[in-house]
């Protein structure tokens, strides 16, 4: 794995990790949401600028993307 695939997915997993710490949700019911609204193509997609934000706003734009992608009727 190359160092860049290895950041993207150490990123990925610590938003799993710190969204369910703020939403009180296990692991697997984060990934289980994550995929469900596309959210770990999103994060890898747009790594370089998420990855420079704060937890709280990455929280803040994970609920963001969810009520977007809701509403949509994903």
């Amino acid at each position: 794995m190359k160092k860049k695939e290895k950041d993207i997915a150490l990123f990925v997993a610590f938003c799993i990790e710190e969204y369910g710490a703020a939403k009180g949700m296990t692991g697997e019911q984060v990934l289980d949401l994550f995929v469900k609204y596309g959210l770990t193509e999103y994060l890898e997609e747009f790594y370089e600028p998420l990855h420079t934000q704060g937890r709280q706003w990455l929280i803040e734009e994970i609920d963001e993307f969810i009520n977007i992608r809701k509403n949509k009727g994903v």
